[in-house]
């Protein structure tokens, strides 16, 4: 991380630097899971990405991004659950331009493990919303008492609560604990055998699985 290092704008402005994120979630020597939340108008000031990371969209406003080196803004504007991978990238800074709050979890890739050995494709979630060669992404989606059946992770992962119940965890050994999930709520998760993921709480679960591919069962 590079925060609270001084860098300099084209004109000699001396800008020192600051954290990706504003809040830190989670941890390890894969992934490194921030919170991102602004009000109208606020700015996630100056800050630089060493790592391609992914944006899992929580409460959507438009924004803007600006360019330490002076190139034009981006103007961005995104859904609740959409799912954006990002390359590391030039200083910029984020500012929230719509008119309520925005917040995201920004997940870095920091191992993209280039020796993980290839493995093929296999459902873990209702359908696909994003998918490069490094990361997968799956939107799941269970209503009180429905079940996910029957899948098996070949890739560790992190799974973003987007709409929150209890839920379990069942595999061949028999029932898991029941969770309690809350919105934004964030997970890390090693590949493991078959298993059952069931919604046994009163109300709608939902959630965004990143698969992390390039880490893959033999990294």
């Amino acid at each position: 991380m590079t925060a609270g290092t001084t860098v300099h704008a084209p004109d000699g402005t001396p800008v020192v630097l600051a954290e990706i994120g504003q809040t830190e979630l989670l941890v390890n020597d894969h992934v490194r899971v921030w919170e991102v939340a602004l009000e109208p108008g606020e700015s996630q000031p100056w800050h630089l990405h060493h790592h391609p990371y992914l944006v899992v969209n929580l409460e959507a406003s438009p924004g803007r991004m600006d360019w330490l080196d002076g190139s034009p803004p981006r103007f961005v504007d995104e859904h609740v659950g959409g799912v954006i991978f990002r390359p590391t990238s030039p200083v910029h800074m984020l500012t929230n331009v719509g008119p309520t709050r925005y917040r995201n979890r920004l997940v870095e890739l920091l191992d993209l493990g280039e020796r993980a050995a290839p493995v093929p494709a296999e459902p873990v979630g209702h359908h696909v919303v994003f998918e490069t060669d490094l990361v997968r992404a799956w939107e799941i989606v269970l209503d009180p008492g429905a079940s996910l059946a029957g899948h098996r992770h070949r890739h560790p992962h992190v799974v973003i609560t987007l709409d929150g119940s209890d839920t379990r965890i069942d595999t061949t050994d028999g029932p898991g604990p029941v969770e309690t999930e809350a919105p934004g709520d964030v997970r890390y998760r090693e590949p493991g055998g078959v298993q059952t993921l069931v919604n046994v709480g009163p109300t709608r679960y939902r959630s965004r699985l990143i698969e992390l591919k390039y880490l893959g069962e033999n990294r």
